[in-house]
């Protein structure tokens, strides 16, 4: 008799359980849809205005004057074009939510309504069309919902909400600067650290969870080879860098296969050679930019010191009048998720959108400047965010394809699912961090 009962309390415990998890669910669902309105609006208005690394004045303004009104005390100008807006809400965790501010020197090539028509001066004073290729409208246009959410509903949970709109993530210096400007002591020092970003890996409506070792270290690297120019119809009077430049761009490919271990991530990318004016004349002088990924330091060090080595070889083997210039000129770390964190928050994503919303991905070969904040302290959980549309994803992977990926100019997120869903998984972690019982997550932070 006495087992009976305990099944039947079991079952009703669990019934119980499963409604209330519904039931929070759905209401967090309805607050999204909510603000969705002032989401959808701001996303397209960022999305048709973007601004590149470190010139994120009127972006940062935009996100500024939003949180204000909702009672967050903001401080411009961290780091730059850098924003903190804190709210603080009683005793409690203190816990920091990211996103960036900057877009790519890329034409878009949609066709969207609201597509970006920007053109802009880079930093090397060249004219430069601007578009949000990697998502970082979707970022904050969710951060903001977030914010609102957050500042509309303080009942549900307690403590210190730390917002941190971050400059200049595409050129992996903006966390450096709003760090060393004061970020972690001018302001609470965060417990823990949220963010996500969105792509074409995973259909709008779903997330992705990498617990560990995440994205890879990322190094850029700037090569200048020397020349000796003139005219093109006379190649046997100058050292021509073009070729060198040519030689060296398949050179560079050899050290990952030949000269790393078959299965030790590592990857070099030629991303720009600039050079020349006409086509018959051979220039002084040419420039490469390189990417060059890597996870442990070994496999770092040795992509570094081979891509010297090869340069001033493939220099020294054309004659050269002078050695290369070989700089790493932009660094940054691999990202670490916390896997206790990423294990607790994994579940509270799972309870909020369902299992099959919510997928363990493996660790890629992308950067990140968040990397910064954990080295700094803050133990952190960054996620992956679906945002391709759901019929396209499944039509390109039925034929062994791919949607564009972020940097494309194709890059174009499916919108409303993008940005709803990645609403409603910052707000379900940050109230369950918070102490908050939304979601089922009964307890507060590990």
């Amino acid at each position: 008799m006495k087992s009976i009962l305990f099944i039947v309390c079991l079952v009703v415990l669990q019934a119980w359980s499963q409604t209330t998890v519904a039931n929070a669910a759905g209401s967090l669902q309805a607050e999204v849809r909510g603000v969705y309105p002032t989401v959808q609006a701001l996303y397209i208005d960022l999305h048709e205005h973007p601004e590149l690394s470190t010139h994120e004045v009127n972006t940062a303004a935009k996100l500024a004057a939003r949180l204000r009104p909702l009672g967050y005390e903001v401080t411009e100008r961290v780091g730059g074009t850098g924003i903190v807006g804190v709210l603080r809400n009683g005793a409690g965790p203190i816990v920091m939510l990211r996103t960036e501010l900057d877009a790519l020197p890329v034409e878009e090539k949609t066709g969207l309504s609201y597509a970006s028509k920007v053109m802009a001066k880079d930093d090397g004073g060249h004219d430069v069309h601007v578009m949000h290729a990697c998502g970082h409208d979707i970022h904050m246009a969710v951060w903001i919902g977030t914010a609102e959410i957050m500042a509309q509903t303080k009942s549900q949970w307690h403590g210190t909400l730390i917002l941190v709109g971050q400059p200049a993530e595409e050129t992996v210096g903006g966390a450096k600067k709003m760090i060393a400007d004061g970020l972690f002591t001018r302001f609470p020092k965060p417990e823990f650290g949220i963010a996500l970003h969105s792509g074409n890996s995973l259909p709008a409506g779903m997330v992705g969870i990498t617990p560990g070792f995440a994205s890879s270290n990322s190094d850029s690297v700037a090569i200048a080879i020397y020349g000796r120019g003139g005219h093109g119809a006379r190649p046997e009077t100058t050292v021509d860098p073009i070729v060198v430049a040519a030689k060296l761009v398949l050179g560079l490919q050899t050290i990952v296969s030949r000269e790393i271990k078959p299965g030790d991530p590592a990857v070099i990318t030629v991303g720009y050679i600039q050079g020349g004016t006409k086509a018959n004349i051979i220039p002084d002088e040419v420039h490469l930019g390189l990417s060059v990924r890597s996870y442990s330091d070994e496999v770092r060090k040795h992509l570094l010191a081979a891509i010297e080595r090869v340069t001033k070889a493939e220099a020294e083997a054309a004659n050269a009048p002078k050695p290369p210039l070989v700089k790493v000129v932009e660094s940054t770390d691999a990202m670490y998720n916390d896997p206790k964190l990423s294990e607790r928050l994994s579940q509270v994503l799972v309870q909020t959108l369902g299992a099959d919303n919510v997928r363990e991905l493996p660790p890629n070969m992308t950067s990140e400047d968040y990397s910064e904040f954990i080295e700094a302290g803050v133990p952190s959980f960054y996620f992956s965010l679906g945002a391709a549309n759901p019929q396209q994803f499944k039509e390109v992977q039925a034929k062994g394809g791919q949607l564009p990926s972020n940097h494309s100019p194709f890059y174009a997120p499916d919108m409303e699912p993008s940005l709803k869903t990645g609403v409603e998984a910052e707000v379900a972690v940050l109230r369950a961090l918070l102490g908050s019982n939304s979601a089922g997550s009964g307890q507060s932070a590990p």
